[in-house]
């Protein structure tokens, strides 16, 4: 089985993280895995990146960590994949399946609906996973909201979480609504105990964001439970 991280944040690009990209590479490479993705908090999100910089500037910033983990990923066989966390009032949905290009032809993507964003990504072939779907935090997040009709799947695992029954009712949401279910550690920093990481495990060796969506839409894959459960 090949191993891949689906949520991991770069001190780049999201704003509450301490782990460079080249760092998280070189971790993830030393603990095994086949792959990470990248999923940087986007401009809506608690990003890293001002907004008083171009539409240009700002994209190419946001990039960066993933740009950065892609470099060591190179060196030392490590895949690393690019993907989004946008965030909607409480909802933060993993989005794969578009690229630094296709952000750079979007320069309203931040002013339109969600649904509107949705709907491109869909368009463009990407997905959205819906990522810790009934995590609490009365600090930044104000209410549970459920996409059901706009995702493609329910992150079920998340190690960020603070209690297990988070994971638990996003398992139960998947079920319900017969969606795939993902895992993802949401690794903002180094110090996350290795008996924490999560992901996914596949039976086929991912190549490109596009072989992930493929599996994602497929169902051939299932999330990696950590030993060390919350």
């Amino acid at each position: 089985m090949f191993k891949y991280e689906t949520h991991l944040h770069t001190a780049e690009g999201s704003g509450c993280a301490s782990a460079s990209g080249a760092e998280q590479a070189r971790r993830y490479k030393e603990l095994g895995y086949d792959g990470i993705i990248v999923t940087d908090h986007f401009f809506n999100g608690n990003t890293a990146v001002t907004n008083y910089l171009n539409w240009e500037d700002r994209v190419n910033r946001y990039c960066k960590g993933y740009e950065n983990a892609k470099a060591v990923g190179d060196e030392v066989g490590l895949k690393v994949f690019f993907g989004i966390e946008y965030s909607y009032f409480g909802a933060d949905l993993l989005t794969y399946g578009v690229d630094k290009q296709w952000l750079l032809e979007n320069e309203n993507i931040c002013d339109i609906s969600f649904y509107q964003f949705a709907d491109k990504v869909h368009k463009a072939g990407g997905i959205l996973i819906h990522a810790h779907p009934f995590r609490e935090a009365d600090w930044y997040i104000h209410e549970i909201k459920l996409l059901p009709k706009w995702i493609d799947g329910v992150e079920v695992y998340n190690s960020g979480n603070s209690k297990e029954v988070y994971n638990d009712r996003a398992k139960w949401y998947a079920e319900q609504f017969g969606f795939v279910q993902t895992g993802g550690t949401d690794n903002h920093h180094l110090w996350v105990s290795s008996e924490r990481i999560s992901g996914i495990e596949t039976e086929k060796e991912l190549c490109s964001i596009e072989d992930y969506v493929e599996i994602v839409k497929d169902g051939n894959l299932k999330p990696i439970i950590p030993n060390e459960r919350i």
